[in-house]
Formats: C-alpha cells, structure tokens, sequence
C-alpha cells in the first residue's frame, strides 16, 4: 500500500504557484487569453498573448 507524504503548507503554495505558472505560460503558447484581475482598476480582463486587454464589460 502507498504511505501519504506530509506536505506543509509553504510547500504545498510553492508548488501550486508553479503548477499556475506552468498552466500560464502553456495558454499562452496555444495563443489562448488568460483571465485576470487587476487590482488598481478592481477590474476583470483577459489577456491576449499579444499583450492586450480586453477588460470585462460591467
């Protein structure tokens, strides 16, 4: 049978920033836009691989 490996929290949150990270950078490639926030506006967007924002209408 399989042992369960503790996994505190700092590495649990390392890993799942990599994981988002890698996710990211794979969207991109595939030229598809990425949802985000942007927390000077306190507006929604989606950012296209070329750069563009396209903020989401209200």
């Amino acid at each position: 049978m399989c042992e369960r490996k503790h996994v505190d929290e700092d590495e649990l949150e390392e890993v799942f920033s990599e994981a988002a990270k890698l996710l990211i950078e794979k969207k991109k490639l595939k030229g598809v836009p990425i949802a985000r926030y942007d927390l000077e506006t306190k507006r929604a967007y989606l950012e296209y691989p070329d750069g563009r924002r396209v903020y989401a209408e209200a």
